[in-house]
């Protein structure tokens, strides 16, 4: 939209793209049941300050800005008006223990933002405060154009991070519930990947795909006979979902609070109960075998998928920008104007004890 943008963060290797700066590799730490890459050592700090030093924002977006290390640190700094947004959901060991220093630094926040109303229930139980609900976006035009991948026969695809709380256990004891022509493709990879792949054998249906790029996961997902989200908890927002609903993909996934900021059941996706195998496996089979019912989801799913451009979401970001930026230039003219008002008074001052 024209306007300049820099992302810094920790980045494993060189940099994605141009308006990358990393700071540093990431240490992956255990949260909320995944891992979060994160950046705590003192290198990174340092080259954060030297970044905001350089740069000279006009406003920082920190997102977790309560994660430990880099995004701690630009709120500590707070150089230019903070608009912070939340994603995580569910429980907090570290809003838990760590509320009233947590909470003092919070107050460097300028504008609060959270992805979803569980993500909403979990920081203002603990940090109290004003948020802005705005959903995750997805950029739409990049699943509409795609082309999808030529996949033989009625494919169930997975993608995502493979590790307990995704239910892939569950995922494979369904999919052996599912006919023979039935092919299983995985996405991802994580903690969980060699004791899974140990757990369904060479069974010849399972494709195992290792990490793909964002345009192979795109033309799996338009090429695939429906997506599977069989997530147990966790979840704060299904931006899986909408992207698989953007790409045309009949969904199948865990009737999570989380899913259901997105998803309605049997109107834009089929919700079973976590973790439950028979559940999941007439999920996925209504869907396999009644075109009716799929063709029903593709078309709903597309319309709610259009709820969700990241060009809407970004206009959004870009008024809270606007406002912040004018309310600090105010401030500033505010405070200039208060220097020179001080300045004038301290001359007739001078000139009232020289006259006398």
């Amino acid at each position: 939209m024209g306007h300049e943008t820099r992302v810094l963060g920790p980045c494993d290797g060189p940099p994605p793209a141009s308006f990358v700066s990393p700071l540093g590799n990431s240490l992956p730490t255990a949260a909320n049941g995944s891992i979060a890459p994160i950046a705590p050592d003192p290198s990174a700090q340092f080259r954060l300050i030297r970044l905001l030093r350089d740069e000279e924002f006009d406003v920082l977006h920190v997102h977790e800005p309560l994660a430990p290390g880099v995004t701690e640190t630009a709120l500590f700094l707070h150089p230019a008006p903070i608009v912070a947004t939340f994603h995580a959901a569910g429980l907090s060991n570290g809003y838990r223990y760590l509320t009233a220093p947590l909470r003092k630094l919070a107050d460097n926040i300028d504008r609060r933002v959270v992805v979803s109303k569980d993500a909403l229930a979990l920081i203002q139980g603990h940090m109290g405060g004003d948020y802005d609900v705005l959903f995750n976006g997805v950029e739409l035009q990049r699943f509409h154009d795609a082309t999808p991948r030529d996949l033989p026969g009625r494919t169930v695809f997975f993608c995502g991070r493979h590790e307990e709380r995704k239910g892939l256990d569950a995922l494979l004891a369904a999919f052996e519930k599912l006919p023979d022509d039935v092919r299983l493709l995985m996405g991802g990879e994580g903690p969980d990947t060699k004791r899974l792949k140990q757990q369904a054998g060479d069974n010849p249906r399972i494709e195992w795909l290792g990490r793909i790029s964002d345009e192979d996961k795109i033309a799996y997902l338009k090429g695939a006979s429906v997506f599977c989200a069989p997530s147990l908890r966790g979840e704060s927002f299904g931006v899986v979902l909408i992207e698989a609903m953007a790409a045309g993909t009949p969904v199948v996934a865990s009737d999570l609070d989380g899913y259901k900021n997105v998803a309605t059941h049997d109107v834009n996706a089929v919700l079973v109960e976590p973790g439950d195998v028979d559940a999941l496996a007439e999920g996925l089979n209504r869907v396999l075998d009644e075109p009716v019912l799929a063709d029903r989801l593709r078309t709903s799913g597309r319309r709610r998928a259009d709820d969700f451009s990241m060009r809407s979401l970004a206009m959004e970001y870009l008024g809270i920008y606007a406002e912040l930026i004018e309310r600090a230039r105010d401030a500033e003219d505010q405070a200039n104007s208060g220097a020179s008002r001080w300045r004038d008074r301290s001359a007739r001052m001078m000139q009232r004890v020289r006259g006398g």
